[in-house]
């Protein structure tokens, strides 16, 4: 038996290269076996195909290209969605906005609800299962986005409506109990932008592309909207940067939303921010 081609031997050998976990969960993806298979089989052999793509990913991995788009997937509210470069990897960071739709959303019979920039479809397929009694519809401008969220809502039976076109632009004079959204909110000069695996991500998920501008032009467009397509009492709400929450309020107040507020994210930083359309 070759050594060259045990999957013991290949762990041990990438560990040396990327973070072990990473490691192994390469190699699980490539050779469709468990840890324990790991563990307790150590001696058994790679096809030449499998080296040649553990290899591949192994390589692009210690390039820097985040896991979740070498595997196909990633997590979210303790589900598994697919995602690929077209849409952004899940970030625990978006959990504090789906609880403080979900508590709003239960409060109400029947609510229409609106993802804004839905991307992989995480948020609106989340809200659909945890609260079946809302009626989910999500927009997004890119068709390779909308593509990924709807296997995601397919794979987790969630009844989305999904929407191509601009923020509000393919919903006419429809109107909403509660809007969400997690939109491009960097800043298109952020040093950010060239850390952990952001170069791999889609540029217009994460900034409005201004030169010089504060990352909240698409916030201002959310909210200078949100009047025409929020019903009576209707509430909105957004994720943004850790530093943008006192920006988003203050936008908010101006655009004569009342309950302003902002909720913090499992790090304690201010990232939803929202009011009640008066």
């Amino acid at each position: 038996m070759s050594a060259a081609r045990r999957i013991g031997d290949a762990w041990r050998r990438a560990g040396q290269r990327i973070d072990r976990l990473d490691a192994r969960l390469l190699l699980e993806h490539v050779c469709g076996c468990s840890h324990a298979d790991l563990i307790a089989h150590p001696e058994r052999e790679m096809t030449p195909a499998q080296l040649a793509r553990f290899d591949e990913l192994l390589a692009r991995r210690e390039a820097g290209e985040p896991l979740a788009y070498l595997v196909g997937s990633a997590f979210f509210h303790g589900l598994e969605f697919a995602v690929s470069p077209a849409v952004l990897i899940p970030r625990p960071d978006t959990e504090v906005l789906v609880e403080q739709a979900l508590a709003r959303a239960r409060r109400l019979t029947s609510p229409r609800l609106l993802d804004l920039g839905t991307g992989s479809g995480i948020v609106a397929i989340v809200l659909a299962r945890l609260c079946p009694s809302a009626v989910l519809t999500a927009v997004d401008v890119s068709a390779p986005a909308l593509a990924v969220a709807r296997a995601n809502a397919a794979r987790h039976d969630a009844p989305v409506r999904f929407l191509e076109g601009d923020w509000y632009a393919p919903l006419g004079d429809e109107r909403f109990d509660l809007i969400v959204s997690n939109p491009p909110y960097v800043a298109a000069g952020d040093p950010h932008l060239r850390q952990n695996g952001l170069p791999f991500e889609p540029r217009d998920a994460l900034t409005d592309g201004l030169a010089g501008g504060d990352g909240l032009a698409c916030i201002r467009i959310i909210i200078a909207g949100a009047h025409r397509h929020l019903s009576p009492g209707g509430e909105l709400l957004i994720e943004h940067g850790y530093d943008q929450a006192v920006q988003v309020r203050e936008l908010l107040d101006a655009a004569g939303f009342s309950d302003v507020g902002s909720w913090r994210d499992g790090a304690a930083i201010e990232r939803v921010s929202g009011g009640r359309l008066s």
